[in-house]
């Protein structure tokens, strides 16, 4: 009777790849994670238990079928593995570096709610799609016929590049408007390194553009070309913009100088660990070195605050969110690696203001919070707990409080452009069509802030649906 490959999770432990030791780590920008041996790697997929209703997969907005490149994984077919799992998820190895499994797949797996650990997900997708890179398996599209037909994706983040990818494989014409000066988005710019190394993000865009996508870079829509301009040029236009206006703080002190925003912070960062020249970085604007840093925000984007301000060298970290840590919005294990390298997080506090010397920030006045009742989602509302106020020390005050939409419709002169009350475009769920002829719209534009998994989905949907369309419109003029 052949030996049983799965089901191993009684025998086997729950094993993480090897994590840098926090006083190496917090040296350098580089990934803190190893990558599994193929041993390894086939062992921790073995305890996997192959349930008969995968809630890994359906807890991923992908469905990524989960349970069957786990499988194939374990018994040593690497590249089966890798075709299973990209034909879900265009990005299969950048989402296994920054998904929140403990939040979806790995948060919902049998085995971990059973008490044995879940199967570590992440890290097998990540082996999985970075051994089929160094295998030559990932090619770039290469469609069976080319079509006339082009698309438009403005926003070269997850989104617009998942729809590319799709809309490339189909034969259809793409070219993508990104302001910045490199395709990625906030994969790029907002993301340290240490979480999602560039040259990932790189290659993938390498391949999109060998799989002949044509990027137009340091092209700002609405100054450098109209919205117009574009949707005259193509049969769709994909608007993937997502949401880069920063939440800000209305309260006494706050226009103090070395108070900022999160994006400005990390997009500094980035840029200059690509040797670009930086100026507010270079000048200590943006940079926390010798610093007393405070970040005001409990989301990922704080984490990746608090954890860069370590990195550059500040004398202290200090995180202020206004609920417990059990009620934090980020990723518990992204806390844990910020605790271990030195942050200090202080639960149930929120700030009041803001103390300066001379016109540059000297302190947070924080008022201190407890838990009262259940807010309108459910969760607890924080209430100040009179008396109790204090002042945090801080040379640099970084404000990650999260992210709203710009006014598109301003921006662009296109007063037609359908939005929420919110701002955020409105789109048709899967499609993302809009009531404008042509247009769609995913990601966070559509969705308001949230994780690059879901603008991979929106991406990958919109595509399918912009391809069906355009398919109708071929087969009824061929009649």
């Amino acid at each position: 009777m052949a030996k049983q490959p799965m089901l191993k999770f009684v025998q086997i432990e729950r094993d993480m790849p090897q994590k840098r030791d926090a006083s190496v780590r917090k040296e350098d920008f580089n990934e803190i994670y190893a990558e599994y041996a193929a041993a390894k790697a086939e062992e921790q997929a073995s305890r996997c238990s192959q349930c008969g209703v995968p809630y890994c997969q359906s807890h991923c907005p992908l469905h990524n079928n989960i349970p069957d490149w786990l499988r194939l994984t374990a018994t040593g077919r690497l590249e089966e593995a890798y075709e299973v799992s990209q034909s879900t998820n265009t990005f299969p190895e950048i989402c296994g570096r920054i998904c929140p499994q403990d939040r979806l797949c790995e948060g919902n797996c049998v085995i971990e709610q059973s008490g044995h650990g879940t199967v570590t997900i992440g890290s097998v997708e990540k082996y999985i799609t970075d051994t089929a890179w160094e295998n030559g398996w990932v090619k770039p599209a290469a469609p069976l016929a080319e079509r006339s037909e082009s698309v438009g994706i403005i926003g070269a983040g997850p989104g617009g590049l998942a729809a590319a990818d799709m809309l490339r494989k189909a034969g259809i014409q793409v070219t993508v408007y990104d302001r910045y000066d490199r395709a990625g988005g906030l994969l790029m710019y907002g993301i340290p390194s240490f979480k999602l190394e560039k040259d990932v993000v790189e290659r993938r865009n390498k391949l999109l553009a060998d799989g002949g996508v044509t990027f137009k870079l340091n092209c700002n829509v609405g100054e450098d070309i109209s919205f117009e301009e574009i949707r005259s040029q193509h049969e769709a236009v994909i608007i993937a913009t997502g949401v880069y206006k920063s939440r800000d703080l209305a309260m006494p002190g706050s226009g103090s100088e070395g108070i900022v925003k999160a994006i400005d912070f990390l997009c500094a960062s980035n840029k200059k660990s690509f040797g670009d020249n930086v100026e507010e970085f270079d000048n200590g604007s943006l940079n926390a070195e010798g610093k007393k840093v405070v970040v005001i925000g409990g989301g990922d984007t704080a984490m990746d605050c608090v954890r860069t301000s370590i990195r550059q060298g500040a004398t202290s970290v200090k995180c202020l969110y206004r609920r417990d840590r059990a009620n934090m919005p980020g990723s518990q294990r992204e806390t844990q690696n910020a605790e271990e390298e030195g942050v200090v997080f202080e639960w149930l506090s929120a700030p009041k203001g803001f103390t300066d010397d001379g016109g540059k920030v000297a302190g947070v006045m924080v008022q201190k919070m407890r838990l009262g009742q259940p807010d309108a989602s459910g969760r607890q509302a924080p209430e100040v707990i009179e008396g109790a106020d204090y002042v945090e020390e801080a040379d640099l005050v970084i404000k990650a409080l999260g992210f709203e939409p710009e006014e598109l419709p301003a921006l662009w002169d296109q007063p037609e452009l359908p939005v929420t009350r919110w701002g955020t475009i409105k789109a048709a769920f899967q499609t993302g069509a809009t009531e404008l002829d042509g247009v769609y719209a995913v990601g966070d534009i559509v969705r308001g802030a949230s994780l690059v998994v879901w603008a991979i989905k929106d991406g990958r949907d919109c595509a399918e649906a912009i391809i069906e369309k355009l398919n109708s419109k071929a087969a009824v003029a061929a009649e």
